[in-house]
């Protein structure tokens, strides 16, 4: 139901706050991956347990996400939020994202993209504002298996080599799926201190 998309991806938002003890996440499904469009980072989530392992890191910056509106849609990403983070080493500022959410026919989350909510950072254009138009760039209807009914991201598949090789940003996900921790520390440390504020209009 519209119902149960948006509640899960309210919960997803609940993760990511500093208050968070566990329970009540979202249902994950066991290959699910976090794609986040620069100037964020990248591959930051891929499978279930590095999800969750990411996440924690995460939830060591003091953080809330006290502005959220989700909203479900007809359509594959089938949820889609504004939010707004807050972070205590910016006090009274706040880092706007905007966020979609895949699903597999079991209601499991499949992927999760996001984009600075920023002029000239979003996937399309303003008088878009939930993208539901032609030409949104998205990842989420470009990878292979996620338009399936078990929602499943196979890196060794034929279809996903066939993808990667007529698309830079599917082979862009592959690489760093193929060595995860490698890749999302390697652009952890290349962004310094330079991501929020870019991201976040700081």
């Amino acid at each position: 139901t519209d119902a149960w998309y948006v509640d899960q991806a309210v919960r997803y938002f609940d993760t990511l706050e500093t208050a968070y003890e566990g329970g009540g996440a979202p249902n994950y499904a066991e290959t699910v991956a976090r794609w986040e469009w620069p100037p964020w980072l990248l591959l930051t989530g891929w499978g279930r347990e590095d999800m969750e392992t990411v996440d924690a890191i995460i939830r060591l910056i003091p953080t809330t996400v006290p502005e959220r509106d989700c909203r479900a849609f007809a359509e594959q990403p089938f949820a889609r939020c504004r939010v707004s983070f807050a972070f205590e080493d910016h006090p009274g500022q706040l880092c706007p994202i905007y966020e979609e959410f895949t699903f597999d026919a079991e209601g499991e989350m499949t992927f999760i993209e996001a984009w600075s909510d920023l002029p000239g950072l979003l996937p399309t254009g303003a008088d878009d504002p939930w993208a539901e138009g032609a030409n949104v760039r998205r990842l989420a209807t470009k990878l292979p298996g996620l338009g399936n009914a078990r929602g499943e991201i196979d890196l060794d598949s034929p279809w996903m080599a066939e993808a990667a090789a007529n698309d830079a940003d599917v082979a862009e996900f592959v690489r760093r799926a193929r060595d995860f921790y490698g890749t999302w520390l390697e652009t952890y440390q290349e962004s310094g201190a330079g991501t929020y504020g870019d991201g976040c209009g700081f």
